[in-house]
């Protein structure tokens, strides 16, 4: 029997307000806001997933994060803000870079890696010199970031490492009596989170890949380094414990259901009948065309990248609430479009106890 996510030890009564994604209104905004302004956390859409907001200004806001979702302390959080403007409040540094990256790609999920200002407190970094930073493009962040006049710090509104939130009720799944509010906007429409370019070094780094993907950042930035080394885990001679990582998203085990999750070759029929025959319910997320398995619940995947990525952690969520033993998940292409995905799968994929802790 799968054990639950966490067990509730917190007595708040989450409020859940429906919101309009496409027009805010203003005053569920303003009650969304007064949350914030009190220390509290408030969950809402973003474009890409569900974030976990709270005044980035204040550290013991920022801490009830960590709290509330059972995050690592050297796991960094990103700071959203309105504009560019607003960014070069939160750094100690704005290279002529950023400001190009932004023009092109803000609002929207592009998160940048820069010198941390005194106005971030060290908790937000998780003891990082550094500062992730981004101007979300949902109508719904954005009023609530210019309601609050703050920065907001939100990581995904989800405990740390499980499978992240697109819709209000993955979030209450995993926080719900552990947070203050949930602006339910409807399913997020991007499904993975935001690419994170860190622009401190030449040449800049790819810390987690997302929905903009190297070949657009390169008329910008030039060559980007995407070695799989800077991508996937910790450096080689450290641990979570006593190293403040950069960016969020850079755990080997993340993004991950609570069942085992396996990537296939091919369709991934193969595998899915030999756990089949071994007595196990299985989740099947296949690529058409494919050979349906009798008593498998299947979720066949679009084989547009975005799409998928829309769609992926939906599909874990749904497998999750079905209680089933193995995810098995047909292998992505290995083209650059795919990267994303790839990266989340794999994460997903590693074995329970790859995560730091």
């Amino acid at each position: 029997m799968h054990q639950p996510d966490h067990v509730n030890s917190y007595a708040l009564a989450t409020e859940i307000l429906t919101v309009d994604p496409a027009d805010p209104q203003p005053e569920i905004i303003r009650r969304a806001a007064a949350v914030i302004a009190s220390g509290g956390l408030v969950a809402f859409p973003t474009e890409t997933v569900y974030g976990l907001g709270a005044d980035a200004t204040r550290g013991e806001a920022v801490a009830a994060i960590y709290a509330a979702k059972g995050r690592p302390p050297t796991n960094p959080l990103i700071v959203h803000v309105a504009s560019a403007e607003d960014a070069q409040r939160v750094a100690a540094d704005w290279p002529a870079v950023a400001q190009q990256l932004c023009e092109r790609f803000w609002p929207g999920p592009l998160t940048l890696v820069l010198q941390r200002s005194e106005a971030i407190p060290a908790i937000v970094a998780g003891g990082g010199l550094t500062v992730a930073v981004r101007a979300p493009a949902h109508p719904v962040a954005q009023a609530l970031i210019r309601a609050c006049g703050v920065p907001i710090a939100a990581p995904s509104a989800n405990r740390s490492n499980r499978v992240s939130p697109t819709r209000a009720e993955h979030v209450l799944k995993h926080l719900s009596g552990r947070i203050h509010l949930v602006l339910d906007g409807g399913p997020t429409p991007g499904g993975i989170e935001s690419t994170v370019l860190d622009v401190t070094c030449i040449p800049p780094r790819l810390l987690r890949p997302g929905p903009i993907a190297p070949k657009d950042l390169e008329p910008i930035v030039g060559k980007v380094d995407t070695r799989p080394s800077r991508i996937l885990g910790l450096p080689s001679s450290a641990t979570q414990a006593d190293v403040a990582l950069p960016s969020p998203g850079m755990l080997p085990r993340h993004y991950a259901p609570r069942m085992p999750l396996r990537i296939a070759p091919g369709t991934g029929r193969r595998q899915v009948v030999r756990l089949v025959g071994q007595g196990m319910k299985v989740g099947w997320l296949p690529f058409h065309p494919y050979a349906s398995v009798p008593g498998v619940i299947t979720l066949p995947m679009p084989k547009d990248p975005a799409a998928y990525a829309s769609l992926l952690y939906a599909a874990l969520h749904t497998m999750e609430d079905a209680e089933v033993d193995a995810i098995v998940v047909a292998a992505p292409p290995e083209t650059e479009e795919w990267l994303g995905v790839r990266d989340r799968l794999l994460r997903a994929a590693s074995p329970p106890g790859d995560d730091g802790a």
